[in-house]
């Protein structure tokens, strides 16, 4: 499977979770993607006054056979000069300079995000939206968000869909479930001991899961029938969370049209029944 991930999205994706030499390996490679290409990984060691055997574990843990399968799938992204224009954020900064940052962190995010977004795997989640027509969407803190949004949006389409964001009733909501639901799981670090209880529960109850998570392997990507990743990253000023949350949006919004244009007569006399309900609201 690593082989066919993009390296540069998926080492962005993992950062928060490698060890401090880990993480001089990654930066490494981040700075001079073009360069590691023509290096061996003796050469990366001596570099980085670390041990062959620490970035042999490192290529291991992207999920790579070794450094050669790593520098290989390295290759096929930088044919083409690449331009990081994510910057970090300095206290010297200006308050447009912080802002157009803060932007262009965003749709760094959304870009890294839509680049690694497998069409297979959306349209599996769309056909069993289509099939079942029940959705759950669990998710804590920032996540939460996320969830909500997912509700307001699938409900306009004729999905009975439900969000939850207390632990005790997405314990309670899971226990409900059965095979003709499809659970959504939220989190960034896909670490969440709360959100893994409750897919524990949704898995039992014969519910098809699925995660929307970082791009990296955690505990929650693997638990999931099918996990949707996103990639982001974090700096000084800025938890990778935050932008991490747009593209947790964004791919609700890839699966919210995608379901519309595939249900299209369907979608379209649920929204006319929404309108006409929501216009009593209106003056």
């Amino acid at each position: 499977m690593g082989e066919t991930k993009q390296v540069l999205n998926l080492i962005r994706g993992s950062m928060s979770q490698f060890s401090e030499k880990e993480q001089r390996i990654a930066k490494h490679i981040l700075r001079n993607p073009q360069l590691i290409i023509h290096t061996t990984i003796n050469q990366v060691a001596d570099d980085l006054d670390i041990a062959e055997a620490t970035v042999f574990r490192f290529c291991k843990r992207l999920g790579f056979k070794g450094y050669q399968a790593m520098k290989i799938a390295l290759a096929s992204e930088v044919v083409e000069p690449i331009v990081d224009v994510h910057e970090e954020i300095s206290e010297d900064d200006t308050t447009i300079e912080v802002t157009n940052k803060v932007f262009q962190s965003n749709i760094d995010a959304i870009e890294r995000t839509g680049d690694i977004q497998d069409e297979e795997a959306i349209q599996i989640v769309v056909d069993k939206l289509s099939h079942y027509k029940n959705a759950y969407f669990y998710g804590n803190g920032g996540s939460s968000i996320v969830a909500q949004d997912a509700q307001h949006k699938f409900i306009r389409l004729g999905i009975n869909a439900h969000a939850y964001t207390d632990s005790h009733l997405q314990l309670m909501s899971a226990s409900q479930l059965n095979d003709q639901c499809v659970a959504f799981f939220i989190s960034h670090t896909g670490a969440n001991v709360d959100i893994l209880d409750t897919v524990e529960v949704a898995k039992e109850k014969g519910a098809y899961t699925i995660a929307i998570t970082n791009y990296a392997k955690s505990p929650l990507s693997n638990a999931v029938d099918l996990p949707l990743y996103t990639v982001s990253e974090e700096t000084e000023y800025r938890t990778e969370a935050l932008s991490s949350r747009i593209a947790e949006l964004s791919i609700i919004d890839s699966l919210y049209v995608n379901y519309h244009i595939q249900n299209l007569d369907e979608a379209k006399n649920s929204i006319n029944e929404m309108r006409k309900a929501i216009s009593k609201k209106r003056l």
